[in-house]
């Protein structure tokens, strides 16, 4: 990345993402200290969703009309406020409103991805995204083992308050180092031809925009199916290895690392060749299978190493779907209304961590174990076959 406009937006998420990961794995653990069911603790994190369902969409467009920069630092700010009362809890009520604070205003990883559509070409975009993955692997890696720590000596609001001064460096790195204007490389004939006239972009649904065009409506629907696995994986992945190998957050932050650890491998220095050689639609399709192998076998794991094998697999699904798919709809859409696109698959990775927590959280609080994890593989599963269908005639392809 030397000399490259993605290094600062790179940093900017990195730190970002650090600072969710020290959060992350701590939720449950600190929402049942204050005498939360494990439905409760869906619930929670679906607060989180609900708020961001509402702002996705809406800092999408102001990304696209009033800069990416002063958007992405209206949104760490608000970040920045929810961390810190999830620090000063002493209450459920308060870390319901931290959540809901931080969920307002969640708009970082979408106007990320937005930025990087600004400074790359199609045909660079898939390892561009993968900057998005290692930043992903690498907070994953180090975020909740140090979360582990944090809370065996310190308490649960030592790594809320951790990530709040990581989210107040990712302020500081973003009003420094990221360009407030950044370089956009020419655009294709081709995409100049079939990009949307700009002053179309802020009108109407943009669901129905999107969704109205049969191309961007099965990516989309392919990024929900995978939103829809990997919440419900998440949202009940610490309950569930609390119930069934007795894991605190010390060890459940330790797993989280190992997975980390897999997907940041993966993405920082293998998605690139992944994707020259079977392409984005090939490689997504290969990332689904593996994602339904791992989770749907994670009831039948009772041992460390199966556990383990199955989450390497699974963190190896979810390292190359996510970039694969983004830009195959950065690809499906016009450059003026990638903020737009990304503000609506943004959207739909809220409903889906609605839908996907509270769904483990009731299956778990039902000792439905087996099922949590063939529910995560089912969303994974139909992603797997929106891939496998063909481009309506007439559809332009991806530029």
């Amino acid at each position: 990345m030397r000399r490259s406009p993605l290094l600062p937006i790179f940093l900017t998420v990195f730190v970002d993402v650090l600072g969710l990961t020290l959060v992350l794995p701590l939720l449950p653990f600190y929402a049942e200290h204050f005498g939360a069911s494990e439905l409760v603790v869906g619930v929670l994190a679906a607060s989180y969703a609900v708020c961001q369902l509402v702002s996705g969409p809406i800092l999408g467009r102001i990304s696209d009309r009033a800069g990416r920069k002063p958007t992405l630092l209206a949104s760490q700010t608000g970040t920045f406020i929810g961390f810190l009362v999830l620090g000063s809890a002493s209450s459920l009520w308060m870390l319901f409103l931290g959540r809901i604070i931080d969920g307002l205003t969640a708009g970082n990883l979408t106007i990320a991805q937005a930025y990087i559509s600004d400074v790359t070409r199609p045909e660079e975009r898939t390892r561009a995204f993968g900057l998005i993955g290692i930043a992903f692997g690498s907070g994953f890696l180090l975020g909740p083992a140090i979360t582990g720590e944090l809370a065996s000596r310190f308490g649960y609001g030592a790594p809320a308050y951790g990530a709040a001064a990581l989210s107040l460096t990712s302020i500081v790195l973003t009003a420094t180092l990221l360009p407030a204007k950044p370089v956009a490389p020419a655009a294709s004939p081709e995409a100049a031809a079939t990009a949307p006239r700009p002053a179309a972009i802020g009108r109407g649904d943009a669901f129905r925009r999107y969704f109205d065009r049969p191309l961007p409506r099965r990516r989309l629907l392919e990024f929900f199916a995978f939103s829809l696995s990997f919440s419900t994986l998440i949202g009940g992945l610490a309950l569930f290895l609390e119930r069934r190998f007795s894991f605190g957050v010390k060890e459940t932050g330790y797993l989280y690392a190992f997975s980390g650890l897999i997907g940041g491998s993966i993405q920082g220095g293998l998605i690139g060749r992944l994707a020259r050689r079977y392409g984005e639609e090939r490689l997504a399709l290969i990332g689904f299978a593996t994602m339904v192998i791992g989770y749907g076998l994670l009831g039948a794991a009772y041992t460390l190493p199966a556990l383990l094998a199955l989450v390497a697999i699974a963190a190896f699904g979810a390292a190359v779907v996510r970039p694969s798919v983004t830009t195959l709809l950065t690809k499906s859409v016009g450059r003026d209304e990638q903020g737009a696109a990304l503000g609506v698959s943004q959207s739909l990775a809220s409903i889906s961590q609605i839908v996907g927590p509270i769904g483990a959280g009731w299956l778990i609080e039902h000792r439905a174990l087996a099922a949590y994890g063939l529910m995560a593989a089912s969303f994974a599963a139909l992603g797997f076959v929106l891939g496998l269908q063909k481009i309506p005639v007439g559809e332009p392809v991806e530029l």
